[in-house]
């Protein structure tokens, strides 16, 4: 009997977070939230397009959650964060600071963007747009 493999390679994959697991959540939501909130105070995202990346929240909890962090956030709002801080890091490597951290606002003719700006593209498809974003950006520095 044969054993078929694949061959080696330097290709390691991570260990998945368990998200749905309640203790890793709660070791990750502190810091997510505190990243959050850097990333739109560099982004100068509006506090209302802001409560919108994280799925729609109101104002009273959003802010709430702005003065106190210390919770644990549902797998839906630590996943947008989560694609957020990707797409911060890969513009990082992309471009230089200032470019950077003005992409997001400024209008895009790739054919994704239609002309619109990034951060109206995720405000207007959500989760998937996210997720598209970050895989384009990671198709531009090489990492898919």
């Amino acid at each position: 009997m044969l054993n078929y493999a694949y061959p080696r390679s330097r290709f390691e994959p991570t260990v998945l977070v368990d998200l749905n697991a309640k203790a890793e959540r709660e070791r990750l939501s502190k810091s997510a939230l505190k990243g959050f909130f850097k990333l739109v105070a560099t982004w100068k995202v509006r506090d209302e397009d802001a409560r919108q990346l994280l799925g729609g929240l109101s104002n009273s909890a959003y802010y709430d959650w702005k003065k106190n962090p210390e919770r644990t956030l549902e797998v839906d709002c630590i996943t947008r964060i989560s694609y957020l801080l990707g797409i911060y890091k890969a513009l990082h490597i992309i471009y230089g600071d200032k470019l950077a951290d003005e992409w997001i606002s400024l209008p895009n003719n790739n054919q994704i963007f239609e002309g619109r700006t990034p951060l109206a593209y995720m405000l207007g498809g959500g989760l998937l747009a996210m997720q598209t974003v970050r895989q384009l950006l990671d198709a531009r520095r090489g990492g898919l």
